[in-house]
């Protein structure tokens, strides 16, 4: 490219489904557009897949419109071309449509919240809270929490995904077993951080439990995500064959960040984000 990189890139950040991304060119390049984990396949010579019609683009302006909600690249190269390209790359402003008007409805979860504010709300019968949904939940011994833990939940975050994890959620006076509960039961998948500390941990094998009932009351479906930090598959085996049969992420091979994008593309293709 005209700065002597092998190639280009645009870092766009978290983009919401929609957003458009515009690119301007002096002549032809190729150009495309990828999540953060088909950014580390295509970092690490891996096949991947882009997004949004890229390629060999010969005419300016090409607009690139982010399918769904994540962190988005997008990347420029002229290999195999004669001449390099100079680049720019600038979002579209887009007028987004208001939330639909809610009708002002009276009913009986509306009627009980009105009459909390006044005496005698005692009498009437509780008023259970919604369940918060999460894409989800993060499984791990407190040991690891520096080292992998708290920049994998952060990661995932930044990815767009809802993530239950203990130091986002839990409040000083929760009730830690309920709160946990109320995650696993209310989360679309578990990454699960395996180590030796875990092993040993009585409140993540409890979550683990948790997961794997999960699983069996699918039908076998898979939501448990495994990771295996500083573990042999020998050591995974001898705690559990079923968890060592399963395709996993080591920290070994993958930086935290790109193991973070790996799972986020993972749940966004299976639940469609």
């Amino acid at each position: 490219m005209a700065n002597g990189a092998p190639y280009q890139v645009f870092d766009l950040g978290n983009c919401q489904r929609g957003d458009t991304w515009r690119v301007e060119l002096d002549r032809g390049a190729n150009v495309f557009m990828v999540d953060s984990s088909s950014f580390s396949a295509f970092k690490a010579g891996r096949d991947f897949r882009h997004y949004g019609g890229g390629g060999l683009i010969t005419r300016s302006p090409h607009d690139f419109v982010v399918p769904r909600t994540g962190h988005w690249h997008i990347v420029a190269h002229t290999w195999g071309l004669r001449n390099s390209a100079r680049i720019s790359v600038s979002q579209l402003q887009q007028l987004r449509p208001m939330a639909p008007a809610q009708p002002h409805q009276v009913d009986l979860a509306s009627i009980a919240t009105n009459a909390a504010m006044y005496g005698g709300a005692e009498e009437g019968p509780p008023v259970a809270p919604a369940q918060k949904e999460y894409d989800v939940f993060v499984c791990h011994a407190s040991e690891d929490k520096d080292s992998v833990v708290r920049p994998l939940a952060e990661g995932l975050r930044h990815e767009g995904l809802t993530v239950w994890y203990d130091e986002f959620e839990l409040r000083i006076g929760a009730s830690l077993r309920r709160s946990i509960d109320a995650g696993l039961a209310n989360s679309r998948f578990g990454a699960v951080v395996l180590s030796e500390s875990f092993f040993e941990k009585g409140w993540s094998n409890y979550e683990l439990d948790g997961l794997v009932t999960r699983e069996v009351a699918q039908n076998g479906t898979q939501i448990i995500l495994p990771i295996w930090h500083k573990v042999t598959k020998e050591e995974v085996t001898a705690y559990s064959p079923s968890l060592a049969d399963k395709l996993a992420l080591r920290t070994a091979d993958s930086t935290v960040a790109e193991i973070a994008a790996e799972i986020a593309g993972v749940i966004k293709d299976r639940v469609g984000l």
